[in-house]
């Protein structure tokens, strides 16, 4: 007596189909799994054999031999519950046998209840890859499955209304495809920010062309509020942005039943003391780390200076390649990392070096020291630096209210559609994605503009990273002032961002 019944894995965000064989034969009673099984897969003995009674079934008796394919992939988690159990009835022929075009993913407890697992989204679209043309999830994870096109969806509370669908005693209903709704939480809105206009025209730059920032000014001058604004002027994200970013979020196990999938650009905005793997990822099933959680969205990173310097030197291979890659012994994984790098940081650590009341104490040879802790790799890679000085009486008093996100948000999309358009051929969304070897055909600079770039370049001690970045940002510049060509004025915008007052 042996049976068959798909079901999948994943390992990363990648998923994959696996073929759970159960085999029932004469000897002495025992249960065994094999096929790379994990600790909480061999416990899946005791949930397996307490839930089937409770469906009204007897225990087979016999030796019992599961087999997870393919054998030489390790597999995790609990969801293989629902298909070992399904292979056990059906094998045992307390159940019709399986549909060869199904699968089944779910764990169980001992009441034979189907409790939500991880990754669901990610295992569902790599079924759906594989032919499988229906699948069985647990109920609290039937919205997630449901955003895979092109596959069936079942999902049931309790083990037995699978049952008895598969008996068709009580057929299950196929789940609708999940939708978001319109009330979804307001965002902060830059209209609440006084002043600091060249801040919020750097941050608009940074929005249209996806680049990297760092704001640098004393405490209350509003880094961190501006910085908490920036995705309310960025674009909305595509349904393949939504779902590749909701991919990572599923397998963290950050995925709600009622927001299933994201629906606005991720934010996200790790303390300064987390640690290199915290920002990487990684641990004994190389989860998903803040990098890879920033996704399509914002990394912000505030008190820069204060984070430990070797979880800041893990960034800069992300920030160029757009993914992190994971190795340890229990094997390698790749997970995308393209984000927007958005940093604060005070001048020096009482925070008030360079402002006009004086009060800062710090010696020069502390203030050195204090940005010293940024490496001259990590800040070549920030595209544009700003100061945010401290708003004076006046501007606090001043009535009414600047832009807002809206209106911004307006002029970053605009920017964005002219980019998407001039880089359709090679699928880039933004100027900060432009590959080196491009920026020669499509930030070309007149006669004017090379000899402004040829003094920068010796003045400022630019190096060939920095010169591509440069005219990046200025062709950002240019598309937000609907510009085919980067006119000197573009130019010397990008130039003036590559340092500020306190950063030299």
């Amino acid at each position: 007596m042996i049976s068959g019944v798909s079901s999948v894995g994943i390992l990363g965000i990648d998923g994959y189909t696996v073929r759970v064989e159960t085999f029932l034969s004469q000897g002495l009673p025992s249960f065994d799994i094999v096929g790379l099984p994990d600790a909480s897969v061999r416990e899946s003995r005791e949930r397996v054999r307490a839930a089937i009674r409770n469906c009204g079934f007897s225990f087979p008796v016999k030796r019992i031999t599961v087999n997870l394919a393919p054998a030489d992939t390790r597999k995790e988690g609990s969801l293989y519950d629902l298909p070992i159990l399904m292979g056990l009835l059906s094998a045992d022929g307390s159940i019709p046998e399986l549909p060869q075009d199904s699968a089944f993913l779910g764990e169980l407890s001992l009441r034979g209840e189907l409790r939500p697992v991880t990754g669901v989204l990610p295992m569902v679209a790599a079924a759906k890859r594989s032919g499988i043309n229906t699948i069985f999830v647990p109920y609290d994870n039937a919205a997630e499955a449901s955003l895979v096109d092109g596959i069936c969806v079942y999902a049931a509370k309790h083990a037995s209304d699978i049952i008895d669908h598969i008996c068709e005693k009580r057929l299950l209903t196929a789940v609708s495809r999940w939708v978001p709704s319109d009330d979804d939480a307001q965002q902060l809105d830059f209209s609440d920010v006084k002043g600091q206009d060249t801040v919020k025209r750097a941050l608009e730059i940074a929005a249209a062309g996806g680049h990297n920032i760092l704001l640098s000014g004393p405490p209350g001058s509003g880094k961190s509020m501006l910085a908490r604004r920036l995705p309310s002027i960025l674009p909305s994200m595509s349904r393949e942005e939504a779902l590749s970013a909701t991919e990572i979020h599923s397998v963290a196990g950050l995925i709600t039943k009622e927001h299933p999938m994201l629906t606005s650009r991720p934010f996200r905005s790790p303390h300064h003391t987390v640690s290199a793997i915290g920002l990487t990822g990684g641990g004994t099933q190389l989860k998903p780390g803040e990098i890879s959680l920033a996704h399509n969205g914002v990394l912000f990173l505030d008190e820069l200076p204060e984070f430990d310097r070797r979880a800041l030197e893990v960034l800069r291979q992300p920030l160029e390649d757009g993914f992190v890659t994971l190795s340890r012994v229990s094997g390698t994984v790749r997970y995308p990392s393209r984000f927007m790098l958005v940093c604060a940081m005070n001048p020096c650590r009482c925070g008030w070096y360079g402002h006009p009341s004086g009060r800062c104490t710090c010696t020069e040879a502390q203030v050195a020291q204090y940005q010293g802790k940024l490496s001259g790799p990590l800040l070549d890679r920030i595209d544009i630096r700003v100061d945010v000085p401290a708003l004076s009486y006046d501007e606090l008093e001043k009535r009414g209210s600047g832009e807002s996100s809206s209106v911004i948000r307006a002029r970053v999309e605009a920017a964005r559609k002219i980019a998407r358009k001039r880089y359709l051929k090679h699928g880039i969304e933004s100027n900060s994605q432009l590959p080196s070897q491009l920026i020669p055909e499509y930030c070309n600079l007149d006669d004017a503009c090379s000899r402004l770039m040829k003094a920068a370049f010796d003045k400022l001690g630019l190096t060939a990273r920095s010169y591509d970045r440069i005219l990046r940002l200025s062709r950002t510049i240019a598309d937000l002032d609907n510009s085919p060509a980067i006119k000197p004025a573009h130019l010397a915008e990008a130039l003036q961002y590559r340092g500020s007052e306190t950063l030299k």
